[in-house]
């Protein structure tokens, strides 16, 4: 009889531990930071909100009429909501991690048809404009790759606005540009260059 209470109590213990585990693996803003999905900034009245870790998601958004947004707060939620609340565009391809947004197929200048917009290689013949989406290629620890929107541009320096830097990092980031030769680019060999909508 005591050895069956000790099998039953093990098994309860099992399964509270496993519902627990299953619970953080799909709610990790749970196990997390208590500051996720908080207003951390804006631009357009488009609201940037803190993801903490970088690989938290926690669901799915949509906007009223089911476009898909992304998954929050991850950094091409942000993105497509700017680009949907703000330039109201839907892009065809709804999905896709941050890197997909940049065909390397397309010429610069030419239109990106997944995303309906037209795409510049870094460096490109047109200069980086307020309003563009900015693709970073994948490393080492973030494979997906990140996107971010240009919100200043000045002579030799733009801002862009992010979600999902990271949970140290700001929603804010100034990078320098440089013409030579008739190219513009944004000097960080991770961009791969901007898509904007004309």
């Amino acid at each position: 009889m005591k050895k069956r209470n000790w099998l039953g109590g093990l098994l309860a213990l099992l399964l509270v531990l496993a519902f627990v585990g299953w619970h953080f693996f799909h709610h990790p803003r749970a196990a997390l930071d208590p500051r996720w999905g908080g207003a951390i900034d804006s631009y357009n009245n488009v609201t940037v909100y803190f993801n903490g870790s970088v690989s938290t998601t926690n669901g799915r958004n949509t906007a009223p009429d089911g476009y898909n947004l992304g998954l929050k707060y991850q950094c091409v939620e942000f993105v497509k909501r700017y680009y949907y609340e703000h330039l109201h565009h839907k892009m065809p391809d709804s999905y896709g991690n941050a890197r997909d947004f940049f065909d390397s197929t397309v010429k610069d200048g030419a239109r990106n048809a997944k995303r309906d917009l037209t795409q510049y290689t870094n460096p490109s013949s047109s200069q980086p404009r307020v309003d563009d989406l900015v693709v970073l290629d994948g490393t080492e620890s973030n494979r997906y790759g990140h996107v971010a929107i240009i919100c200043a541009v000045a002579e030799h320096e733009l801002t862009l606005i992010q979600q999902n830097p990271g949970p140290s990092r700001p929603s804010r980031v100034a990078m320098t540009v440089k013409l030579t030769g008739g190219r513009w680019q944004i000097e960080n060999p991770r961009i791969l260059g901007w898509l904007r909508k004309e």
